[in-house]
């Protein structure tokens, strides 16, 4: 039918254009990527009270050079490796960071999306953004890098 529209053979009617938009946007949904077919089930975060030293150490011993920063269940910040250095480098002398707070350095908190959000809105923020936490029903059900997002090229 399609093809007979395109070459102008036939004209169809309001309904059977509208069967024909609502069958391709059924495929095009069943195509879309949405955040919870690529989050990271497991979040790896520090609290707010943890000491740098031993925020650099969960860096260290999970690969992670991000990481969601909580108070109780409750998300409040960010940090990362850039951070860390930046307040290593702006004190006088290199000074020791070691002993300070996640939450005397931590940045914002990631953005939130829902599990049902597309692909395509995540890699918007993370254009912006190290790293996009996936909630269900409030709650943080996943983690988004753009790692994560270069995991979907397939060569």
């Amino acid at each position: 039918m399609i093809a007979k529209v395109e070459s102008g053979k036939i004209s169809p009617s309001y309904l059977k254009t509208k069967a024909i938009f609502d069958a391709l946007e059924m495929l095009e949904q069943k195509k879309e990527i949405h955040a919870r077919d690529i989050m990271h089930r497991k979040v790896v975060g520090v609290d707010a009270e943890d000491r740098i030293a031993d925020v650099v150490k969960v860096m260290r011993e999970t690969g992670y050079s991000q990481l969601p920063v909580f108070s109780g269940k409750a998300i409040v910040g960010s940090i990362s490796e850039k951070i860390i250095t930046d307040k290593l480098t702006s004190l006088p002398g290199i000074g020791d960071i070691s002993h300070f707070r996640a939450a005397k350095v931590m940045a914002g908190a990631f953005p939130r999306v829902d599990e049902e959000t597309a692909i395509h809105a995540v890699s918007g923020l993370l254009q912006y953004d190290l790293a996009v936490l996936v909630t269900k029903k409030g709650q943080v059900t996943g983690i988004i890098t753009k790692a994560d997002l270069l995991k979907m090229i397939r060569g």
